[in-house]
């Protein structure tokens, strides 16, 4: 056994007794084996690794087949051992696990937001059937951020942004508040080094010895000294993320960021919780609004604290006041109550704790889009709570900016089917109405109600309440949604210059049916209808289909012989000119699809304009030939396209990974801020034809804070 194994076994020896100890002893021999002609990219060891992943486990108190299968969580992806092997020698339990961590590494994409939807599938049916799934892999790329100085530069970004995009935020989900603050901080370092440099300088500039700090930190120590609750009392710094957070997405100055403090109080029982707020604002003066009952109304991922926020001497700080129990599941999280001895949830108090799970999974099983899903994903299982309650004091809790909608279908399907108005705090209000900590909501039902309206589908914020109105028009009002969707289609498609009349309508359809699994086009109508296929995402498949069958349809053109014998320049045929030099204009750029005249100028042969091109109205019109763009050109062409958007963090990273991935040629980039808080980003890129483009347009329009997207100025697409 390596020292890195005998280090392990050490740890574990000392941690308690209720581990197998020879079992894992076999194991890590068996892992060390198995990897042993491995290295990682720093050049150890590759056992290091699995090793590292195990020892983060002993935090979470795991049991021995969880410390086994995270030995082992690489093995099967990376050696020749089998799943049939691991399941002889270890049991089945430890092959079950082994088997889940596997799958969520085994995927293949098209695009960035598949992976991530699939990912985020894959995980949450891990959760449903064994929490300890989830626990492995979480500790597996809290090492991996770990160890990204020696991956290259793209790598580490990529990783870097995942973490923090889906892994942090999933940490927070479910309670360990360790392993989101770590991946947070450090991944923070690789996508943007020079604003951690700025905060930790800034950080540094603090007096370390500061006394207020410590003056805070006595007052409170001594004060329950003298009323005898004896308490643990710790005060810490905010960690990078939440300064970065708001220096650079809030835009606030290290000097407005007022509770860089906090204060932490931990007691014996739930009562001294309360003491000991009593004698905090005995001590210091309270800020109104800032104290929060999550005692009272525990987060959804379990989180119990008295917070609040004081002031002493122009100091602002938060104190957070919990009992030991408490302060283990903020540490913890799920991992503090799950069932040591198998992982799996039953019908008991822990199981309604993943509620949540079950939902997202019964939700993504009705979208089969990946970037609508991500969207409404991170809405739902990432952001803030508000707590809001029914007429009888049922506590019901919704993602920050929630509004009456999402309430009712929170509640049940049928509430919000029926609704037909409701009060806050007994006041009549819109449905479209934001909700807040505390509000109390009454739904107005009828059961003549017509049902949801379509606009709901715009303005409701969570995926459920999305998916519901959506299964009510689907299932309700097929005839109309048909209707809806022919028309909505036909109107885009026309507005797209596409005369559906020119093709056969399914030919030009059937490709996106295919990926929709729909075999029926008045079934494609009205999915399009009810909100379940959004026509911005199919269009450009759509444009391309057209394009082809165009082709295929139009007769075969009748050329006279110098037509025939004349050759294309520059994918270019000039009518009547042979042999001459040609060129694409600079002002205008034009692409093969666009209409074009040919300008004969003075010695530089004959420049191609696109025919609308201002620079070719006032002039000679004697000097103007007829051209055409050459029936199979397979070149590419320049072109300029200007972005402007919000400006922010990556915005150019998002950019550049985007026209990467379509492998898209950039030969140059140029910024242009506006006062505004915007951002001009004018690229000159390589593209076949028109079509070519109007396909990169659509996909860098999913790019977030993307406002608009123009070819050069003034050509909208």
């Amino acid at each position: 056994m390596t020292e890195y194994g005998e280090n392990l076994l050490k740890k574990i020896e000392e941690c308690c007794a209720h581990y197998n100890i020879e079992k894992i002893r076999t194991a890590i021999e068996y892992a060390e084996n198995a990897h042993k002609d491995q290295k990682r990219k720093s050049g150890e060891p590759y056992v290091i690794h699995p090793i590292a992943v195990a020892e983060t486990l002993l935090s979470f108190d795991c049991d021995t087949d969880s410390i086994v299968a995270a030995l082992f969580h690489d093995i099967v992806e990376d050696t020749d051992i089998t799943l049939e092997d691991i399941k002889k020698g270890f049991g089945s339990q430890v092959a079950l696990l082994v088997d889940g961590v596997t799958k969520l590494g085994r995927i293949m994409y098209s695009s960035r937001e598949e992976q991530q939807l699939e990912t985020l599938r894959k995980m949450l049916l891990a959760m449903a059937k064994d929490i300890r799934v989830i626990l492995i892999k979480l500790a597996d790329r809290l090492h991996n951020v770990r160890t990204l100085a020696s991956l290259p530069p793209d790598r580490q970004r990529a990783i870097a942004l995942e973490s923090i995009e889906v892994y942090a935020p999933l940490a927070h989900r479910l309670g360990i508040q360790s392993i989101k603050t770590e991946i947070e901080d450090t991944s923070l370092r690789y996508l943007d080094a020079i604003g951690v440099a700025e905060i930790e300088e800034n950080l540094q500039m603090l007096d370390e010895n500061n006394a207020v700090f410590y003056e805070i930190k006595e007052k409170i120590i001594d004060k329950l000294k003298e009323v005898g609750i004896e308490a643990e009392v710790t005060g810490r710094v905010k960690h990078l993320y939440s300064i970065y957070r708001k220096m650079f997405i809030q835009g606030k100055n290290f000097n407005e960021i007022y509770d860089l403090y906090a204060f932490r109080v931990i007691v014996d029982k739930v009562s001294e919780c309360y003491n000991v707020l009593g004698y905090v604002h005995d001590l210091f003066r309270a800020i109104p609004g800032r104290l929060k009952d999550y005692i009272a109304t525990p987060k959804p991922n379990m989180y119990q604290s008295l917070h609040t926020t004081v002031s002493y001497n122009g100091n602002i700080f938060e104190i957070q006041i919990r009992t030991h129990d408490m302060h283990r599941t903020a540490e913890l999280g799920i991992a503090a109550h799950w069932k040591y001895k198998s992982g799996v949830f039953g019908e008991d108090a822990l199981d309604s704790k993943l509620s949540w799970v079950r939902k997202l999974l019964e939700v993504q099983n009705n979208v089969s889009d990946a970037d609508d899903f991500m969207k409404t994903f991170k809405i739902d299982l990432f952001s803030d709570q508000v707590f809001v309650s029914t007429p009888k004091g049922d506590i019901i809790n919704l993602p920050a900016e929630s509004n009456i909608i999402d309430f009712a279908y929170t509640i049940h399907t049928a509430i919000g089917n029926k609704m037909i108005g409701a009060k806050v705090n007994g006041r009549i209000a819109e449905l479209t109405t934001r909700l807040h900590n505390g509000d109390v909501v009454e739904i107005i039902t009828s059961q003549s109600s017509n049902g949801p309206s379509r606009d709901w589908l715009k303005v409701v914020k969570t995926n459920e309440a999305k998916t519901k109105i959506r299964q009510w028009f689907k299932k309700e009002k097929r005839e109309e949604n048909i209707a809806q969707g022919r028309e909505d289609l036909e109107r885009e498609l026309r507005r797209n210059n596409i005369n559906i009349n020119n093709v056969d309508r399914e030919a030009l359809f059937a490709p996106t049916m295919k990926r929709y699994a729909i075999s029926d086009i008045d079934e494609f109508y009205a999915a399009i209808g009810y909100g379940g296929i959004f026509i911005s995402k199919i269009l450009p498949k759509l444009k391309d289909e057209y394009s082809k069958l165009q082709k295929q349809n139009e007769p075969p053109k009748v050329q006279n012989i110098e037509n025939r014998k004349r050759k294309s320049i520059n994918g270019i045929i000039v009518e009547d000119l042979d042999n001459c030099l040609v060129r694409l204009a600079g002002c205008c750029t034009p692409l093969p699809g666009d209409s074009i005249i040919g300008f004969v100028t003075r010695g530089y042969g004959v420049a191609i304009h696109k025919s609308d091109c201002k620079n070719i109205k006032n002039i000679d019109k004697d000097r103007l030939v007829n051209v055409r763009w050459d029936g199979d050109i397979g070149e590419y062409f320049a072109t300029e396209i200007c972005i402007t958007a919000m400006n922010r963090i990556d915005l150019l990273a998002d950019i550049t990974t985007a026209l990467a991935g379509m492998r898209i040629v950039m030969h140059s980039i140029n910024l242009h801020e506006e006062n505004d808080g915007r951002i001009q980003v004018f690229l000159s890129i390589d593209v076949h034809d028109i079509n070519h483009l109007d396909g990169i347009i659509q996909k860098l329009k999913r790019i977030a804070g993307t406002l608009d997207i123009s070819r050069r100025k003034g050509d909208m697409k």
